[in-house]
């Protein structure tokens, strides 16, 4: 029973024979401090319970741009805080801004997502 345990323990702990060797790497190497702090910004500003709320609805608009005045009803949120909240994704690189008349738009900028994911990726 013991043997029979132990090769399991040992089958279950090796990696499957095509799936590629797990390296740990944060990105290429240490991140240097200009991109910590530019990879931080995008995480701290992933870090607000509201913001993640407010990005979840404009990307389920996939690529279509969201009006700010469409997020005050959807969310229950005063438009000063949703402005708030959107300028600072804004400012993180994770949204777009236009202008359209009085009403601003935003719209998701997938290559900072991708970005992300590159960061966020140990295998």
């Amino acid at each position: 029973m013991t043997a029979a345990l132990d090769t399991l323990k040992v089958s279950a702990e090796a990696p499957a024979p095509d799936a590629p060797a797990p390296c740990c790497s944060l990105m290429s190497g240490p991140l240097g401090t200009h991109e910590a702090e530019r990879i931080a910004v995008l995480l701290k500003s992933l870090a607000d319970p509201t913001r993640l709320r407010v990005l979840s609805h404009v990307t389920a608009q996939g690529c279509d741009s969201v009006c700010a005045c469409d997020l005050v009803d959807v969310l229950e949120i005063s438009q000063p805080t949703i402005s708030h909240h959107l300028k600072k994704l804004v400012e993180a690189g994770l949204l777009t801004r236009q202008q359209r008349g009085r009403w601003a738009h935003y719209s998701v900028v997938p290559e900072r997502f991708a970005e992300l994911r590159n960061v966020l990726d140990l295998r």
